[in-house]
């Protein structure tokens, strides 16, 4: 009989990292998959993700809405909470052997908690890895309360074992989301008008002779300046004056200050350069990255595929402080003068050797044969 494995997706990076697997999982011959969407993956304002996973094939056994309006530290809590309660409703209703949550968002923490509550293994993908914000105690939390770790290097499976985790119980996977940069890299041209397909709020403009790609988030340790910090990307943005292409922020505390300053740049500046997005799909996203020059912000993405597919990358601020990060990362704080000089030392230096620290584009198929592998016992716990 097929191990019934349960999938959370809260956020359109979420779907990104674990897509490969879910594949990989759905696929294999002792695993059922069950998926279950929730959070801002359902909210249209944050890119409706649902909407990509179920054009790409997924079926979605639950929706789960659980997101509170404020994006403010209150409301992340409450959002948190919610999210607990409804998902031990589903997991009681789904009867899942395993529950698989991915990385360090809010929202994992709910499913989590849900799981460990109610004596389900949990499975945890990309423990083990340091970063600034909130997300690093959230990942690290749900280290402790998951029962089987699939990480993506090395250096992450020894710091999942100095928490106290038992080495068996700790596998290097890799990273799903390098699944999807390797197929880009396989297929690397966009068959269609981006801006035709994708709309976006802005000027069109000729991206033939190269890009730059932004992607900033708000720190939820710094949420009262979230204003300020996207406001010194954008000046440096709008000094620099190259085609710029610019991704929408997750649904975190101080998203509000981060989406509000945009508008209200918006509206001061023409930005005739800049063109607005909420959201790709994972494979199209990372075509579009392989032909940037440039990406600008704070997200893991820069850190993570961008290494793989030798993009240069501006990291800005405390978002991925302790990342291990490869070659191509060049980091400074919020201020626009370094971020424009950053990315002007980038265009004049080579392209960056790809650097595969997150994995080498197997993780899917590497985590669906860990999950169908661990054995499970009588009393639903994980066993070697």
């Amino acid at each position: 009989m097929a191990r019934r494995i349960c999938v959370a997706i809260t956020a359109r990076p979420s779907y990104s990292r674990i897509r490969s697997a879910l594949a990989a999982i759905r696929a294999h011959s002792r695993l059922e998959l069950q998926l279950v969407v929730t959070a801002s993956a359902l909210l249209d304002r944050y890119g409706n993700a649902i909407r990509v996973i179920e054009q790409e094939g997924f079926r979605i056994d639950r929706r789960v809405y659980m997101i509170l309006e404020g994006e403010n530290l209150v409301t992340s809590a409450k959002s948190t909470g919610i999210g607990m309660a409804e998902l031990a409703t589903v997991f009681d209703d789904l009867q899942p052997d395993a529950v698989v949550t991915i990385a360090d968002r809010f929202e994992t923490m709910a499913t989590a908690v849900a799981a460990a509550y109610m004596n389900i293994p949990l499975i945890h993908v990309q423990g083990g890895e340091i970063t600034g914000s909130i997300d690093e105690k959230v990942r690290h939390s749900i280290t402790k309360l998951a029962d089987l770790h699939l990480v993506a290097n090395d250096r992450a499976r020894e710091r999942v074992i100095r928490m106290g985790e038992r080495p068996e119980a700790v596998i290097v996977t890799g990273c799903p989301s390098i699944d999807v940069a390797r197929l880009a890299v396989e297929r690397p041209e966009l068959p269609f008008d981006l801006f035709e397909k994708y709309g976006g709020v802005g000027r069109r403009f000729d991206i033939s002779e190269g890009y730059l790609v932004v992607l900033q988030h708000p720190v939820t340790t710094e949420y009262g300046d979230t204003r300020r910090q996207v406001n010194e990307t954008l000046h440096a943005i709008d000094e620099l004056g190259l085609p710029t292409l610019w991704f929408w922020p997750n649904v975190d505390a101080g998203s509000d200050g981060t989406s509000g300053g945009i508008r209200a740049y918006r509206e001061a500046h023409a930005l005739p350069h800049v063109h607005f997005f909420k959201n790709l799909p994972p494979e199209d996203f990372l075509r579009l990255l392989m032909k940037a020059r440039c990406i600008v912000g704070n997200s893991s993405v820069a850190i993570r595929e961008c290494a793989y597919l030798g993009v240069p990358a501006v990291n800005i601020g405390s978002r991925q402080e302790g990342r291990d990060r490869g070659r191509n990362v060049v980091d400074v704080p919020y201020d626009r003068n370094a971020i424009k000089q950053a990315v002007l030392r980038h265009l004049k230096s080579p392209r960056p050797a790809p650097d595969p620290i997150y994995g080498e584009g197997d993780a899917g198929l590497r985590i669906a044969d860990a999950i169908a592998d661990a054995k499970l016992t009588i009393e639903k716990r994980l066993t070697y």
